[in-house]
Formats: structure tokens, C-alpha cells, sequence
């Protein structure tokens, strides 16, 4: 399957299609308005399916590589959901204990993209740990549209529950020195906000565009912050002024990335919207930050 671009498609039709991944917009309602951009018969139909990921692309790090040790593993969460699910990876060559980071999917549980990216992190000294909000309904689907259905119908607060029992779970793993970051893109990114308000002790949170805390919960925020946003996400930049306002009006200490000319998900590289220079850009950035108040 030939890899596109987001400059292959119009402005208009990414558009459209944040909205359906969001679930802002119903698939029929995508098709239907999708239609103004199909030409050279090429149907709405056909243009949905260029924009699906593939996750042949995101294989970085196979999951058989000798370098790490990987292995799915229970873990409480008795606010949320009971016993749930992730994907834990660390360096096969680990001698001692290891900082930890967890790791948090987009809005559509644990796929191909998000345990690459934990494996990613396992190369680099981190014990990661990327946990799967829809294991309480049985995992990742395998299908990314039947995926997002799942996660919508989640009660959010038990979700959001069983994300912050990952954090607590990693955290305190015997394997990890008790030093704990977060990482989440898109819905995560979110969680990584809602992980810095709620855990005193994270020692640094990097979110990739996703929704801000309150102005009223900033505060309560004591980790350094790392934030990266796509130029051409409207929907989460909105929030962004405000946000930035409580941070300084508070004395937080915080850094904020804006890659012009990239469109929301810019990191996920299984989809058109990726964008490499942004994204290896971020990731080093990322892996920096998290070398600064993690160690390794």
C-alpha cells in the first residue's frame, strides 16, 4: 500500500475526518459530506479507506527484538473497571531498577501504533507500560472503527479510573525506581493532563494534542510539563490559550512545541496525517525531557 500524505488530501476532508475518528460525526455523515472531495472516481468510500492506518508503518521496534522483553500483564484497578490489561516492555539487558513511563493510546485502545511506541521507549532505558482501556470488553478489536465504538461506549469515568491505576501500577512496579513519567497522544494526551493534576509525584508528563485540565485544576499540578501541538488542530488549540494562562498565572513549569503545517495525530506514523520531520522532532524532544527529570 503506496504511504500518502496529508498534503494528498484536501484541507476540508482532514477536517471532516478528525470530526468521524472523534466520533463527532457518524460514518454516513463522513461519507456524505466526504463526497465534495471524490473525483477521478474516487468515491468517499475509497477516500475513508487512504485515510485507515497502516500499522506495517509503525513497526519501528518488532516485537520479537532481542533488545527488550515484552509481555501483556494484568493490573489492579478497583476505582475503575476491576482487573485491566497493558502491554509492559523494558531493555533485556536492564541491570537494576528503571524509571518508569506509561504510555496512553489514542481513543481507540491498544493497537499496533501505541505498544511500538512503548517498545520504542524500552530501547532507550525505560521500564513502559501502555495500558488498554478496552480490555474490560475484551482488547483491541484489530478493526480501528469497531475500536473507537468500543471506547465511546466506556463509562469515562471508570476509563479514566483505570488509566490513573496504570500510572499508580507502573509506578510502583518492582522493577522501577519509582521515578515515573507519561506519554499519551490524542485522547492520552488528555490522561497525561488529568495524571499531572492528580499525581503529586510524576515527575514529567509529555502530551501530544490532546485536551487541557480546567484553569481551576492547573494548581494542583507539580510536574514539568512538555506539550506538543499539530499547527493545524483547531479543535485542541482552542483550549490552549487558557490553559497556557493558568500555567503561568501559577509559576508551573511548562514547554510548548506548535509544528506548523501538521494536522492532529502528526506522531501517529500509520496514518496519512504523519508527518516525520514534526514527529521525529517531537520524539527526540520527548526522549530529552524525559532524560532531564527521569534519568535513564
Amino acid at each position: 500500500m503506496e504511504r500518502k500524505k496529508a498534503s494528498d488530501f484536501a484541507p476540508g476532508l482532514l477536517k471532516e475526518f478528525d470530526l468521524y475518528v472523534h466520533g463527532m460525526i457518524s460514518r454516513r455523515e463522513f461519507l456524505n459530506r466526504s463526497a465534495r472531495f471524490a473525483a477521478g472516481g474516487v468515491t468517499a468510500a475509497a477516500l475513508l479507506e487512504s485515510l485507515q492506518p497502516n500499522f506495517a508503518w509503525a513497526n519501528q521496534v518488532p516485537a520479537d527484538d532481542s533488545r527488550i522483553q515484552a509481555a501483556y500483564t494484568e493490573y489492579p484497578s478497583p476505582k475503575g473497571n476491576g482487573t485491566m490489561k497493558g502491554y509492559l516492555v523494558q531493555p533485556a539487558n536492564a541491570s537494576g531498577k528503571l524509571p518508569a513511563v506509561v504510555v496512553i493510546h489514542e481513543n481507540r485502545g491498544l493497537n499496533p501504533y501505541i505498544e511500538d511506541v512503548a517498545r520504542r521507549l524500552a530501547l532507550e532505558g525505560y521500564l513502559a507500560f501502555a495500558p488498554d482501556a478496552l480490555a474490560v470488553v475484551g482488547g483491541y478489536p484489530g478493526d480501528e472503527d469497531k475500536a473507537r465504538e468500543m471506547f465511546a461506549k466506556l463509562d469515562p469515568g471508570k476509563r479514566t479510573e483505570d488509566m490513573v491505576a496504570a500510572a499508580e501500577f507502573i509506578k510502583a512496579h518492582p522493577d522501577s525506581n519509582g521515578k515515573l513519567g507519561a506519554i499519551g497522544f490524542c485522547y492520552g494526551g488528555g490522561v497525561v493532563g488529568i495524571l499531572a493534576v492528580r499525581m503529586p509525584d510524576l515527575a514529567a508528563g509529555v502530551p501530544f494534542y490532546g485536551a487541557q485540565p480546567a484553569a481551576q485544576e492547573v494548581p494542583a499540578i507539580k510536574a514539568p510539563l512538555q506539550i506538543h501541538y499539530a499547527g493545524n488542530d483547531e479543535r485542541i488549540n482552542a483550549g490552549w490559550p487558557a490553559f497556557e494562562k493558568a500555567l503561568q498565572e501559577n509559576g508551573k513549569t511548562y514547554e510548548v512545541h506548535m509544528y506548523a503545517d501538521t494536522h492532529h495525530g502528526f506522531h501517529n506514523d500509520t496514518t496519512p496525517r504523519y508527518d516525520e520531520s514534526a514527529a521525529k522532532l517531537a520524539w527526540q524532544r520527548s526522549l530529552a525531557f524525559f532524560a532531564k527529570h527521569l534519568g535513564t
